[in-house]
């Protein structure tokens, strides 16, 4: 599209960002990442996994949750594609899978935890 007429002109409009706004199915998908991630429960344990694996058990004592309950949360997790998991006997063992995507989510919560938590004031010396 190499001319969009918008009712008032303001100066230049970039096409591609005209061309990649119209794209709804690319923010659909960002949208429903995020709508995922909107839960407390299920952000630590994304988070968590962004870290290190782990089995069932040990997420639902870190989260004080019940394993089902947990279960449910790795299963959207894993649907959407954030998380991988190997099986070890009767053992399942999940982490953050390693693509862009959950790299990006990882370093995006971690910079919020960081601008969002009081920093503790160190004693001075």
């Amino acid at each position: 599209m190499s001319q969009y007429q918008l009712p008032h002109n303001h100066g230049e409009h970039r096409p591609e960002l005209i061309n990649t706004l119209l794209h709804t199915k690319d923010f659909q998908l960002v949208s429903s990442i995020f709508k995922l991630l909107s839960d407390p429960s299920r952000l630590r344990i994304f988070w968590l996994l962004c870290h290190h694996e782990e089995c069932v058990i040990n997420i639902s004592a870190l989260m004080n949750m019940s394993s089902p309950a947990v279960a449910h949360h790795l299963k959207l997790l894993k649907d959407s594609g954030l998380l991988e998991y190997r099986r070890d006997g009767k053992e399942v063992y999940y982490k953050a899978a390693a693509l862009e995507t959950p790299k990006a989510l990882h370093t995006m919560i971690e910079t919020m935890i960081e601008i969002s938590c009081p920093k503790k004031e160190t004693p001075d010396e």
